[in-house]
């Protein structure tokens, strides 16, 4: 495996990334990003669902329910068939990489569906700390299939924890400004200026039929993408994505001046990025 070094140039790696993860030097990216498979179509079965263990905590403490202090263990990873327990056993070790290779003022960013993610949460709590994390975002659309025996899910989830809650790099100001809803209740001024965006971000998807599209079937909008580096990296930072897939991460993060790790598997994505980032100085490995 070629050796990366925060001296050298952009860098996609073809291979499975934990190994390469666990050979990359600690505290190196500012923003890791991990938009891994989604767990879908799986069966639980809630009686199984034992919760997690509480224990007493110093006083002053984080509580938690019912007043309690509580302390998460890998007894939070519950009985789950053994399905879920195998896609838990494929994504923990790389978020404990994530968090490793992640700088002090660093921030992770875990994309998600709903039916994945309430766990993810009670898992990240545990390995980051509970204090470490910042938001849930929603990112919402409105395309595709609808269904008439349920609300119909137009939604997926990024859930955002940081390596020091002290610490870390945020900077609201950088991020593209939304549209108000009700622009004639602001002032012309701000009506043309913007908003900031709030937790809930209503971005379509990746049009089947626009410029955009590379064809590859996970592939993420660059706008949600764009938000994400501008808000949790500066010019120069390095931001890391484990799951690559269409390079969107990469995409953006080249368009805002960031340095970048993109790694993935899949020989169809690898031929995708050298599309997409044709023109810039990445170098592919692997």
């Amino acid at each position: 495996m070629e050796a990366w070094h925060p001296s050298g140039p952009d860098l996609v790696h073809a291979g499975d990334n934990l190994p390469f993860l666990r050979a990359l030097p600690d505290e190196s990216f500012t923003l890791v990003y991990l938009d891994p498979p989604f767990n879908t179509g799986l069966f639980r079965q809630a009686e199984r669902v034992r919760g997690v263990r509480t224990e007493e905590r110093e006083p002053g403490g984080r509580l938690g329910f019912r007043g309690q202090g509580y302390t998460v263990t890998r007894e939070r990873t519950l009985a789950f068939d053994d399905r879920f327990v195998d896609y838990w056993e494929f994504l923990e070790p790389r978020i404990e990489e994530a968090w490793r290779l992640l700088a002090p003022d660093g921030t992770l960013y875990l994309h998600l569906d709903y039916r994945e993610v309430h766990y993810a949460k009670v898992l990240l709590d545990g390995l980051f700390g509970p204090e470490c994390f910042i938001n849930e975002i929603i990112w919402a659309y409105d395309y595709g299939a609808r269904s008439r025996r349920k609300w119909p899910t137009k939604h997926e989830n990024i859930l955002v924890y940081v390596k020091d809650p002290d610490r870390y790099h945020f900077d609201a100001e950088a991020v593209d400004r939304e549209p108000y809803m009700a622009p004639g209740l602001v002032t012309a001024e701000r009506a043309r200026r913007g908003k900031l965006p709030t937790d809930t971000w209503w971005h379509t998807i990746v049009s089947p039929t626009g410029k955009e599209r590379t064809g590859y079937p996970t592939q993420k909008p660059l706008g949600v993408l764009r938000r994400i580096v501008q808000a949790s990296s500066r010019p120069g930072d390095w931001v890391l994505d484990p799951f690559a897939g269409s390079g969107t991460t990469a995409a953006a993060a080249a368009e805002l001046g960031r340095r970048f790790v993109a790694v993935d598997d899949n020989e169809a994505a690898i031929t995708v990025m050298r599309d997409r980032l044709a023109g810039t100085s990445v170098r592919f490995s692997g």
